[in-house]
């Protein structure tokens, strides 16, 4: 019952289903710069009641507007006229794509009222640097990170509903079919600004195929065969790249990669600022998606560390928003996930313990890998472990400060180190396709990078414990840490790790029992 679904936590396929239906009946509007938001309002409720609605900011001003009833929009599409540009001819495609203007701007400019606007970015880090070193706490800290950089409620209604638009398109030819959003715009761990990656979903498809198995006869479509499921898709991507960039309203930069690993449509949607790759379902995503969703929402130090660790990754240098050696967001989630899992008692259960959990509706096979956990987070005990995050930060930089990456590979599956079974620098099993290590891009010099950061960074930490901060004077506890080393006193980090293999390194940091950093530099010299 939905009483029930309000109480407990929804399932991820519930909040899914439930965020696809709600885009289905919004629509996107550029609005006048001076704007009467009651006036607007009030002549879209002459179509049907308004749910929510919100505006914000993106070359001019937008409103999102939610209706209660689907039929609204094509009660709103009834009334709306086709732009008249004698200089443009245009597609005549009708999207959930408006334009208001006022018939007589400067008559109705009196009545204008300034709307509140929704960000839709986060502030820049030299911002949240201040902010954070007003806190009183290291855990106070990595609660505003958190809440600075996720996605609000509004950016996640405008990622639903870029992917609905797309869904008007594909469901020219496929009318059963779904596009929906996966990865970090669903799994909790998504920061504002970042990419929509979605897909294109026909499994409704394979449903109908139990249909017809009982009584004499079988009836099935005739329907296209091709050599491989491969071609079909680039097929398929192919064609809906090809509507996007010709009839599509608002989408620009249209590039069809069709020969990646996994083929996909990459473009960039104005309307609502999105940067936005199309691929066709991947389950195994999906049910990646949904075991950091869990996680999740499990217990809040679980985003608070991921939000803060990749913060800190990315002002050193240590991920880089182009593909290359560096170690991805994706691994360095999935290395909290497993920082978690060993803590004592755990904070977060290993997916072998999720998997027990899991029943009947919750076991699926994928390709011959088993993906099955427990879908319903009421199933899941909660944690005993009553760390603050102010311990954690700190220790997770000791525990991979000092990990051995020569030895031992992170296993989230078991929550424990087992021997690497191939020599890549970074070996973190895929939890699903477990023959694939997910960091098989990094290299040698970015572990290394990676680990003398860490230590830096636990050594930072440390310190800071046992001398007393005067109070808003400069950037302390993790204000400190994401500011890069060098910028604040050049000389010590560089002498401290110039010329220094990692062995060096950590054997000079175990020996850092030292007071301060000029008995340090004096210890190595210039």
């Amino acid at each position: 019952t939905d009483a029930e679904v309000n109480t407990r936590k929804k399932t991820f396929t519930e909040v899914q289903t439930e965020r696809l239906e709600q885009a289905e009946r919004t629509v996107l509007i550029k609005c006048p710069p001076k704007l009467n938001e009651k006036k607007l309002l009030q002549y879209l409720s002459s179509h049907g009641n308004i749910r929510s609605h919100f505006f914000f900011e993106n070359r001019g001003i937008h409103a999102l507007i939610e209706f209660s009833e689907k039929n609204s929009i094509a009660s709103l599409q009834d009334a709306v006229g086709i732009p008249s540009a004698a200089e443009h001819h245009v597609v005549p495609f009708k999207s959930r794509l408006f334009t208001f203007t006022l018939k007589n701007p400067v008559s109705q400019a009196a009545e204008e009222t300034p709307v509140h606007l929704s960000p839709q970015s986060h502030i820049p880090v030299k911002e949240l640097i201040q902010k954070l070193s007003h806190a009183d706490s290291i855990s106070n800290q990595m609660y505003i990170l958190l809440n600075e950089f996720q996605l609000t409620e509004e950016n996640i209604k405008l990622r639903f509903l870029a992917c609905s638009l797309v869904r008007d398109f594909a469901r020219a030819y496929f009318p059963d079919s779904m596009v929906k959003p996966f990865g970090s715009s669903v799994n909790t761990f998504g920061k504002l600004g970042c990419d929509v990656d979605m897909f294109l979903d026909f499994h409704d498809v394979r449903k109908h195929a139990t249909k017809m198995k009982k009584g004499p006869f079988e009836m099935e479509y005739q329907m296209k065969r091709l050599p491989s499921e491969r071609l079909a898709t680039q097929k398929i991507l192919s064609v809906i790249g090809d509507c996007l960039d010709n009839f599509g309203p608002g989408y620009v930069s249209v590039q069809k990669i069709l020969n990646a690993r996994c083929p996909l449509v990459k473009f960039s949607h104005q309307p609502t600022g999105f940067q936005c790759d199309l691929s066709v379902s991947n389950s195994i995503a999906i049910k990646s998606s949904e075991l950091l969703y869990i996680y999740g929402c499990l217990d809040p130090r679980v985003r608070a560390l991921v939000f803060t660790v990749r913060c800190w990754a990315r002002v050193h240098g240590l991920t880089n928003s182009v593909p290359g050696t560096w170690i991805t967001n994706f691994s360095l989630t999935m290395m909290v996930m497993f920082f978690l899992q060993k803590r004592s008692p755990p904070i977060i259960p290993t997916l072998d313990q999720l998997k027990e959990l899991a029943d009947e509706k919750d076991k699926h096979i994928i390709g011959g890998y088993d993906c099955s956990f427990v879908s319903d987070l009421s199933k899941i005990k909660p944690t005993k472990n009553t760390e603050t995050l102010d311990a954690l930060l700190s220790d997770f930089f000791e525990y991979f400060g000092n990990f051995d990456f020569r030895k031992n590979s992170i296993n989230l599956r078991k929550g424990k180190e087992v021997n690497k079974p191939e020599s890549s620098p970074l070996y973190i099993w895929n939890p699903f396709e477990q023959d694939l290590n997910i960091s098989k891009n990094v290299n040698q010099p970015q572990l290394e990078k990676f680990v003398a950061m860490a230590r830096e960074s636990a050594w930072i930490l440390q310190k800071e414990e046992k001398t007393q901060r005067t109070i808003n004077k400069e950037p302390w506890g993790l204000a400190a840490l994401l500011i890069p080393f060098g910028k604040s006193n050049p000389s010590k980090m560089k002498n401290r790790m110039k010329g220094m293999g990692s062995e060096t390194i950590r054997s000079l940091l175990d020996s850092l029992k030292l007071n301060n950093a000029n008995s340090l530099q004096k210890a190595v010299g210039k």
